[in-house]
């Protein structure tokens, strides 16, 4: 069963969003219910929020994670203006390549082609969601991670503690799907959907 996610909301002004809470509360309230303390927070996010920041003396924008990312505010470093940065969130990467390892071990003694044909899936389907613009560091750890699992599971099977294994993982290297950013930038995504359907 899929993990709710949680909603997250964006204003303009702080008043706003401070109005927007309190009217919230007292709706909620209303039927017995409050939001949860620890999972609801207001943070400075946006295209200014590091400049008002700085001026106030205080450090970098907050971060927050949605949709299995971790959403920074930064820069685009051709054009200097203004992005969302969006980093797969090192707990769930962590979580999955630890589920990896656990089916090699079971799949330890199947043949390669085996092993490898449900790798490249498992690491294509992986792609097909965290391949976005700005992640492409973790999707290399990813990768990585996966080459040496598998290497390593390779290693027990054999016991050969003699055989050149960086070797190894220069061969099995190729069966693995390269690093691709599949998706656009979301500005360009909505460009492109605006194309599609002018009014």
């Amino acid at each position: 069963m899929p993990r709710p996610t949680h909603p997250v909301l964006g204003f303009e002004r702080r008043e706003d969003v401070e109005q927007f809470l309190e009217q919230l509360r007292e709706r909620l309230a209303k039927f017995g219910l409050e939001l949860h303390p620890e999972k609801t927070r207001l943070i400075e996010f946006g295209r200014y929020a590091a400049e008002r920041r700085k001026r106030r003396g205080e450090g970098k924008p907050e971060t927050f994670p949605f949709l299995g990312f971790t959403h920074i505010c930064g820069t685009n470093h051709q054009t200097g203006k203004f992005t969302i940065h969006r980093k797969t969130i090192g707990k769930r990467m962590a979580a999955k390549l630890k589920d990896i390892r656990a089916q090699l071990r079971q799949r330890m003694h199947e043949r390669l082609p085996e092993t490898g044909k449900w790798l490249q899936q498992v690491v294509r389907g992986y792609f097909q969601y965290h391949a976005i613009p700005g992640n492409a560091a973790r999707l290399r750890a990813f990768r990585s991670d996966v080459l040496w699992s598998w290497v390593q599971t390779l290693r027990r099977r054999s016991q050969n503690h003699r055989m050149n294994w960086e070797r190894v993982a220069a061969r099995l290297d190729p069966l693995l799907p390269p690093v691709t950013i599949v998706h656009p930038y979301p500005d360009a995504r909505f460009r492109r959907q605006i194309s599609q359907h002018p009014r």
